[in-house]
């Protein structure tokens, strides 16, 4: 009996040739990553005294930058020292900062085949590029940081087979909800993405679906290595890799077909997200919205600003809707600056902010008052994720969140953007 991608991958870094659901593996991680947010919230028990690899360990300021608060300027420094005492090379300080996800993606550091860990719930990102991610504790990440290891008991896979290709106006976010919506939480089970429809999904689509799988309990989320993963790492890493395809015979707890062309946009409703989203084609709620929220690493990325600015392009932000945009990294600031991206979104009333993690996860530049709507195009939506637990936060894809903040309510984006755009 063959393996899945994610058995080969714990097999490989735990030593064995075989692992199989019910086995614990005990991995030796490829890179580590360690965030902001973890050295504010570990406090002053961080302090060990050696690491398992300096060049292994990649550090990136992301949640709150620039520093909030003084436990979050505290935070950092802590963890300048952490980083000069062990002579870490990687290190994505404010002014080459980003969400970590997004930094990690951008420099080629979630490679095929590898495992990556990280105490941020959204690991699981790097499963689009064929690399086990998955977010853990403290106490495991510290362990992951001073003796190169990392434990996962081995789940079993449910696989996702792709066919056909996306509408006009239909993104990854939506295939992530259309999933979400019709199968509900996937606890203590790791997914896998494949099939002739793969082909249609580019980079930026397959990393929101892997990184919002979070959202469904999934232990990983891994999309097969192909042509589009290869030519996206070609100018990012110059390490040979070696990919975790799976076997012809794996043995998977169940194999799901999705045609991406019947796929349409959707609205998540508060507080949740399994098996609670409506196609927008028949919702007939009538939401008058506050905030609209583009950003995070699900949906930081360039090619999300542009769809954003596309929507925006002569148009205006509704009167008494804050519109927040926060690009995924700095890079990806100054890509939208070169391309004029920032100008479109300014002019129309949107605020353009520093790229970190910010309202996604209320921790500032954006949170919602008591009573407030939101409509997000980032990670989660329970009571409290942004603000006030007494606020509302809805989910769509940036295509809905532009067309429902140039509406000031709930909105199709089908219905302010031509088909053919």
């Amino acid at each position: 009996m063959g393996q899945t991608s994610i058995e080969k991958i714990l097999a490989r870094t735990s030593g064995k040739d075989v692992v199989r659901p019910g086995d614990i593996a005990v991995c030796r991680p490829d890179i580590v990553v360690q965030a902001d947010l973890f050295l504010a919230m570990a406090g002053a028990w961080h302090r060990p005294k050696k690491v398992f690899d300096p060049d292994r360990i990649v550090q990136i300021f992301d949640h709150a930058i620039p520093a909030p608060t003084i436990k979050d300027a505290s935070g950092m420094v802590e963890a300048r020292r952490f980083a000069k005492q062990f002579g870490l090379k990687q290190v994505f300080d404010i002014g080459a900062h980003g969400i970590s996800h997004v930094i990690v993606a951008e420099h080629g550091l979630a490679r095929p085949g590898e495992l990556l860990v990280c105490s941020d719930s959204h690991t699981c990102a790097s499963g689009a590029f064929n690399c086990a991610g998955r977010g853990i504790g403290l106490s495991d990440l510290l362990q992951a940081l001073t003796k190169g290891l990392v434990w996962y008991p081995v789940s079993p896979t449910i696989r996702y087979e792709f066919k056909g290709s996306l509408p006009p106006v239909v993104s990854g976010k939506d295939v992530f909800f259309h999933i979400a919506h019709t199968y509900g939480a996937h606890t203590n089970t790791s997914l896998e993405f494949g099939g002739p429809g793969l082909k249609a999904l580019d980079m930026s689509a397959r990393r929101t679906i892997a990184t919002m799988c979070a959202e469904v309990g999934a232990e990983f989320a891994l999309f097969e290595s192909d042509e589009i993963t290869s030519d996206y790492l070609k100018s990012r890493s110059e390490r040979p890799v070696t990919p975790a395809n799976p076997d012809k015979d794996a043995d998977y707890l169940d194999v799901r077909s999705v045609d991406l062309g019947d796929v349409e946009p959707y609205v998540i409703l508060p507080h949740s997200v399994p098996k609670n989203g409506v196609r927008l084609s028949v919702f007939d709620k009538n939401i008058v919205i506050n905030q609209a929220f583009v950003g995070s690493c699900a949906n930081g990325q360039i090619e999300d600003l542009r769809v954003v600015a596309k929507i925006l392009q002569g148009r205006k932000v509704a009167r008494d809707v804050r519109f927040i945009i926060t690009p995924g990294s700095q890079a990806i600031y100054l890509q939208a600056a070169r391309e004029g991206l920032l100008t479109t979104l300014v002019e129309a009333g949107a605020v353009v902010t520093n790229a970190t993690c910010g309202a996604c996860y209320g921790g500032h530049m954006g949170l919602v008052g008591p009573g407030e709507v939101c409509i997000t195009a980032s990670t989660r939506n329970f009571k409290g994720r942004m603000g006030s637990a007494e606020a509302d936060i809805y989910m769509g894809s940036p295509a809905t969140v532009a067309a429902s903040a140039v509406t000031g309510i709930i909105t199709d984006p089908r219905k302010v953007m031509p088909l053919n755009a």
